[in-house]
């Protein structure tokens, strides 16, 4: 690189990254911590406890994370979800891991292989194939991943990383969590509304696009398309919440605005060092962008004789190694193999289930997601590169092989 271009490209690189994702972190932790001081996260704690017993709890936080998931984004699915994670685990006296790695399969499989999310929505528009196909084939790819990369994997990794699976009574991230008496937190209803509030906003906004406008964001909505659109942006979204738990949580319980002050300052105070080193990360992976990396495979590979469905993932796979973001590998890939896949006549929808895949694999330390599941967690680097980065690498190998079984039997 020319060394006067250094400079730009780590502004960029933060500016691209933090820019959305200040607001949906800032505004998801506030919200969180105004749902887990009024004991919101222990009601539903409680309740989810009570309804599957402590055997089950794992197929609850997986079949709960799976539906979040299909309308949020990763990060937002994970600053959500934590909080109540954390407090179940808690209640059940389980390891924060034991029940966390399931909910965190959940997030990543949705996050690859399940429109409205961006990277598989991106990667299908770019391939020209069928969201609503993409969604529905991906659904059958994703829960055999989320399966065995969530309650099968934990078994494996409590086997060989058992000091990761400690039982802690404070995550760094969230601070004390504070004992409550049931019969004085908000209702049940109340809790889950307050802390999936956002996630109902985006559902309502991908159903209303699948519905009326074929699952394409409109290009110049008016009318009620455009609010839809408006209240369905992840922004837009956090904002209402956010002003929604500030009443549910805060004035309707008969809190003080220096009480819910205090609790949205604190929530801040937990997440700026996060926010510090997804910034860092973002702009070593747009350095390594800016620097010809994705140039580099495309070269490499470009030889290859292999069947498409596997170059494509194995592309995506040797992005995401080198530059760390599941969303620009997949866009990158996108773009390297639909020459190859119109020359092959190469199912869209497979191709972009295949590159959704290899988007996941062996998350490590130039990718944001990894440093949130390091600092959320508790886990040392470490630590994270045992658990984390196999289990990306689980979802991705095990999506493969879905995709190439589902190729031989449609095809």
């Amino acid at each position: 690189m020319n060394p006067a271009d250094i400079a730009t490209s780590i502004k960029d690189g933060i500016g691209s990254s933090l820019g959305e994702l200040a607001i949906v972190f800032g505004f998801g932790a506030m919200i969180g911590r105004l749902v887990s001081d009024a004991g919101g996260s222990y009601r539903i704690a409680k309740t989810l406890i009570d309804k599957f017993g402590k055997k089950h709890l794992q197929i609850a936080i997986v079949i709960a994370s799976f539906i979040i998931g299909m309308s949020l984004f990763f990060e937002v699915g994970l600053v959500l979800l934590i909080p109540i994670v954390f407090a179940v685990a808690l209640e059940a006296e389980v390891p924060m891991l034991y029940l966390g790695l399931s909910m965190a399969a959940a997030l990543s499989a949705t996050q690859g292989f399940l429109p409205p999310q961006p990277a598989p929505t991106a990667v299908a528009n770019a391939l020209g194939a069928n969201i609503g196909q993409v969604l529905l084939i991906g659904i059958v790819v994703a829960i055999p991943c989320v399966i065995i990369a969530g309650p099968v994997f934990t078994k494996l990794a409590q086997w060989y990383a058992p000091e990761a699976f400690t039982i802690k009574k404070t995550l760094p991230a969230f601070g004390e969590v504070k004992e409550y008496d049931l019969k004085d937190t908000p209702s049940f209803g109340m809790s889950a509304l307050t802390s999936l509030f956002p996630v109902i906003f985006m559902a309502l906004t991908t159903i209303y696009s699948m519905v009326f406008e074929g699952g394409e964001t409109p290009k110049n909505p008016h009318g009620f398309a455009a609010l839809m659109t408006m209240i369905g942006n992840p922004m837009i979204a956090m904002v209402i919440a956010l002003l929604f738990a500030m009443w549910s949580m805060g004035t309707h319980r008969g809190k003080t605005m220096g009480d819910i002050g205090r609790t949205l300052e604190n929530a801040i105070k937990s997440i700026a060092m996060l926010l510090m080193v997804i910034g860092g990360g973002s702009a070593f992976k747009q350095v390594l962008i800016d620097g010809g990396v994705g140039k580099a495979v495309q070269n490499l590979m470009s030889n290859a004789n292999l069947s498409p469905i596997l170059l494509g993932w194995l592309i995506a796979v040797l992005l995401r190694i080198s530059l760390g973001s599941a969303t620009v590998a997949g866009m990158t890939a996108a773009g390297l193999v639909t020459p190859l896949m119109h020359s092959l006549g190469a199912d869209p929808v497979m191709m972009a289930l295949a590159i959704g895949a290899g988007s996941l694999a062996a998350s490590h330390v130039n990718d944001a997601g990894f440093w949130m599941i390091k600092e959320y967690f508790d886990l040392s680097v470490k630590q994270t590169l045992e658990i984390w980065t196999v289990l990306e690498t689980v979802i991705s190998v095990v999506g493969l092989l879905m995709v190439l079984l589902l190729n031989m039997i449609l095809h």
